[in-house]
């Protein structure tokens, strides 16, 4: 990201901007590991570390730049790869806008108007006080989901379930929109309420033995019926945050195999309870609804019978780099459409009222008449009864089944909100971020922090290294379009990382740690650790855990030790028996891989 097209785009505050700034390439690339000083320690084994960990993301996905937004080597195998690169890298960093090229088509209710916000420098989000949409670094996710099943309806079934996201307001629930329409959700009525915990369930002191104590905080998030600008409003419902973390080394984390990653749910299902919607324990194998697929793909022809695994996001929701949590991201976080997305990340309920909005139909009917207007698709014959009519039939083309109202009314240049070809350069820079390199492993106390990381128990869950497979990746509608349009071979058209030994610290399953305030369903995937010892430098904070609760390592780790139920409270007990000495040792080990 140059650090002048930052301050052109933006045009924010002065503060943001010395934030932006601190995060720019331009400082980024000139930190390079000094080679010549290091000559005789850097990329060579000792007696703890192999030549091989120096370089997390192998070969192919590893920079030498002390930077989440460098471009990895194998991005260097396409024709045009570095140009390529940089023009999806303008999509990430840079605002999209209602009207305006060549990133158009915000809205009509939007999560977040850039990638950026959520992922300042690139890396995970910042702890917040607040939930303010254009706050450059809250990379805070609203989950709302029923907290008990519904009333029986006449099916006998639920209305809904325990767990369930509520159906008022998108999975990722918007708090922004354009005029005159109201936001799903007013975030001004959002509360972020941060508390400590006093004492652990689990019986371990707040103090280490040798006198060095800690605190555990966490968020409690409440959001008023009143909020909700939706017809019906939801009942009986929780809230939760879940922040984004890095987005470097995605790709080489989607070339790890299906046969592997069920391989490690299978070597560690006797010893834990592993996710039953991702887990057959009958027959010890991936349950049918692990393999990720949706109505608009072809995921499902992938792999004969099934798409891939899901791997991405805490949740495990999604497979597949090419429709992952970024490529989904691009187009619900903003509802900038494409060739293969010609509907909106809306719900009925927000159409409907929307619709029944007086002060909506008013500004239709006096600003929709023009058909250079953003607002003249909902105009319709100019009535109140016609306007609102329509209002709630576009608002409310949310699924690809509803393509053809969409293209009628809403797709009228013929041309994409986001080009094939943007999409493809986007998805070329995603899939080719590297990972830095590891830093520091010449250091005798980060050898020992790595010796007690596995003493402790550690790596039963964050699994050193994986083997990648031939990573022939599954590609989506719109790089096929382009693709056929340019005489490219698909398979060959975005960065590839098969057969490289990566050292990501993560073994893919989803643990419960049953910490207070807990995620959504209990079950989280296990965090990839590489590049993370670099946040405070690159973004500006080092929080941790799936909502920032973890202001440092030590946190982190002892919310996993918070209750004797969780996966990992016979490591934290462990780590919690260590000396200062020890634990310092562990942290500096964490910090440098």
């Amino acid at each position: 990201m140059k650090e002048t097209r930052l301050l052109l785009s933006f045009l924010i505050t002065t503060s943001t901007l010395t934030f932006l700034s601190s995060c720019s390439d331009d400082k980024e690339v000139k930190e390079t590991y000094n080679l010549e000083e290091k000559e005789d320690a850097f990329g060579k084994a000792n007696d703890v570390f192999t030549a091989e960990e120096w370089y997390p993301g192998g070969e192919l996905g590893t920079t030498t730049k002390r930077s989440y937004s460098a471009p990895a080597p194998a991005v260097d195998q396409l024709a045009d790869g570095q140009e390529r690169f940089k023009h999806g890298e303008d999509f990430f960093e840079h605002l999209y806008t209602l009207n305006t090229e060549p990133r158009k088509g915000l809205g009509p209710a939007w999560v977040r108007s850039s990638c950026i916000h959520c992922h300042p420098g690139y890396g995970h989000g910042k702890r917040q006080e607040q939930y303010r949409a254009n706050e450059i670094g809250n990379g805070y996710l609203l989950v709302i989901y029923h907290n008990q099943d519904g009333p029986i309806g006449t099916d006998g079934k639920p209305a809904y379930t325990k767990n369930s996201y509520i159906s008022e307001v998108t999975g990722m629930p918007q708090t922004q929109a354009m005029a005159p329409f109201t936001p799903p959700i007013d975030e001004n009525q959002i509360q972020i309420e941060w508390k400590k915990v006093t004492e652990m369930p689990s019986g371990l002191s707040m103090t280490f033995a040798d006198g060095e104590s800690y605190e555990l905080i966490y968020p409690e998030v409440t959001i008023p019926q009143t909020a909700f600008n939706t017809n019906p409003k939801p009942e009986n419902y929780e809230v939760r945050l879940e922040s984004t973390i890095g987005i470097y080394g995605t790709g080489l984390l989607d070339a790890i195999t299906d046969e592997d990653m069920e391989a490690q749910w299978r070597n560690e299902s006797p010893y834990v309870e592993l996710n039953p919607a991702m887990w057959d324990k009958a027959n010890n194998k991936f349950a049918a609804s692990a393999y990720y697929s949706a109505a608009y793909n072809d995921l499902g022809k992938h792999r004969g019978d099934h798409g891939p695994v899901k791997r991405f996001t805490y949740a495990m929701t999604r497979g597949s780099l090419q429709d992952g949590a970024g490529a989904n991201a691009i187009w619900n976080i903003t509802n900038v459409t494409r060739s293969d997305r010609h509907f909106l990340y809306t719900t009925p309920a927000w159409a409907k009222a929307q619709s029944e909005d007086p002060n909506v139909i008013k500004y239709i009917k006096e600003n929709g008449a023009s058909e250079q207007s953003l607002l003249h698709p909902y105009y319709a014959d100019g009535s109140d009864a016609q306007i609102a009519a329509r209002v709630n039939e576009l608002l409310g083309v949310n699924s690809i089944a509803k393509k053809e109202t969409f293209d009628k009314h809403l797709f009228k240049d013929g041309k994409e909100e986001m080009s094939d070809l943007d999409y493809y350069d986007f998805m070329i820079w995603h899939r080719g971020l590297a990972v830095p390199a590891a830093r520091n492993l010449d250091d005798p106390q980060v050898q020992q922090g790595k010796k007690l990381f596995a003493q402790i128990g550690c790596t039963r869950c964050h699994r050193p290294s994986w083997k990648t497979g031939s990573d022939d990746y599954w590609v989506d509608a719109s790089i096929k379009a382009y693709c056929k349009e340019k005489g490219l071979d698909p398979q060959k058209s975005l960065p590839r990382f098969a057969n490289q030994t990566i050292w990501p610290y993560t073994d893919m399953v989803q643990h419960r740690l049953f910490m207070k305030n807990d995620i959504r369903t209990g079950w989280c995937r296990t965090t990839p650790l590489w590049g993370r010892g670099l946040s405070l430098r690159l973004t500006g904070a080092e929080d941790r855990l799936h909502d920032c609760r973890a202001r440092n390592e030590v946190e982190a780790i002892m919310w996993h030790g918070y209750s004797k139920d969780s996966d990992a409270y016979s490591t934290v007990e462990a780590f919690y028996k260590l000396s200062k000495a020890e634990r310092d040792a562990l942290v500096k080990f964490l910090r440098a891989i």
